[in-house]
This record gives structure tokens, C-alpha cells and sequence, in this order.
């Protein structure tokens, strides 16, 4: 299969099939927590799956201009729903650490003023807020050009979400590393590569 073939059949692919595979993960995760599945810290390993999730969605979207200038393979017409994926994911990370890790309010408040890796992973968070609520065309219509500058807050908070993960690491620990080398490679892609010209 040619990459002309190969993109006519990624635009034929429904949002709706997207969102509903890339949310299945979530449920089976949580199914697999409350049946005993995930080990002993049950708990601890759904939050870490579901903010692994998270991160690979959002390098999934970040990677979608890079693979379309230099490989060709355009998946533009799903680079939102793995956006929003992500923020899904981030907030299935944050439930499950806000109702079923800390619990308590004010333990809560001081974690995240206390502790350099959920300053971090909240200062991510707030930057993805503002990108969910505007991943629509009624507010890529309002917003115009301005869009585009906001959705670049994705940019400091992938790195911001893989420096989470760095401090959150026991010891040294080469996959999160990983992580952030990965996002600087696909950041400074974007950055460096010319766009695509149009025919």
C-alpha cells in the first residue's frame, strides 16, 4: 500500500472509532484495578498507567506534523481526538490521584506546593486546560490566527509532563528519560522543519 492510499484510508476513519480505541485503555485499566489485576498497589499502578497514557497520546499528536513533512503520512485529520485523548488520560491520572491516593484536602494543597513532580505535572495540566476547551470549530472560528499561538502552549506542556515523570522516577530510570528526549527530538522538528508546500 502506497502512502497515497494509506492517507485516503486514515481520513475515512471515524473520529468516533478514534476516540472509542483510544479510550478503551481506560476502561480496562480500571476494570483490571478492581478485580485485582494490577497488582498489589493497585491504585499506584492505575495512576501510572493512566499518566503513561497520557504522555503517549500527547507525543502522538506532537509527532503528527513531523511524520507529515518528512515521512508523508498525514494524520492531520485526527491530530485533535489524540489531543483530547491525552487531556482525558491526564484527567483520569488526576481523579485517580485527587479520590483515591490522597483524599484529603489540604494534603492535596500541600503536595502539590511541597513536591517538585506534582508541581510540575500540575503546571502541565493548567497548560492543557485552556487547549481541551478550545479543541472545537466554534472557537477555532472565534479565536483566528490567535488559535493557533494558544494551542502552542502544548509545546512547554509535553515537556513539562515528561519532566513530571522524570522527577517522579525511583532512582534512575532510563523509559522517562526517553520520554523527554523524545518530545525534544519531535519539538525541535517542528521548530526546524520547513512547512509543507501546497500544490
Amino acid at each position: 500500500m502506497d502512502l497515497s492510499t494509506l492517507n485516503t484510508a486514515l481520513r475515512r476513519v471515524p473520529s468516533w472509532l478514534v476516540y472509542l480505541c483510544g479510550l478503551a485503555p481506560a476502561v480496562w485499566l480500571f476494570w483490571q484495578g478492581l478485580t485485582g489485576a494490577l497488582g498489589v498497589e493497585p491504585i499506584e499502578a492505575l495512576e501510572h498507567r493512566y499518566g503513561e497514557l497520557a504522555l503517549q497520546f500527547l507525543i502522538a499528536s506532537l509527532a503528527v506534523t513531523p511524520l507529515r513533512r518528512i515521512v508523508g503520512l498525514n494524520l492531520m485529520s485526527h491530530r485533535r481526538a489524540l489531543g483530547l485523548l491525552s487531556f482525558a488520560y491526564v484527567v483520569c491520572h488526576l481523579l485517580v490521584w485527587l479520590l483515591l491516593d490522597v483524599q484529603i484536602p489540604s494534603q492535596i494543597l500541600a503536595d502539590i506546593a511541597k513536591r517538585p513532580y506534582i508541581t510540575v505535572g500540575m503546571l502541565a495540566f493548567v497548560l492543557l486546560v485552556p487547549l481541551a476547551l478550545t479543541s472545537n470549530a466554534v472557537s477555532i472560528r472565534k479565536l483566528g490566527t490567535r488559535w493557533r499561538k494558544l494551542h502552542k502552549l502544548s509545546y512547554p506542556a509535553a515537556i513539562l509532563a515528561a519532566v513530571h515523570f522524570v522527577l517522579l522516577a525511583k532512582g534512575f530510570q532510563i523509559e522517562p528519560l526517553l520520554y523527554l528526549g523524545g518530545i525534544g527530538v519531535l519539538l525541535v522538528l517542528r521548530l526546524r522543519l520547513p512547512a509543507p508546500k501546497r500544490a
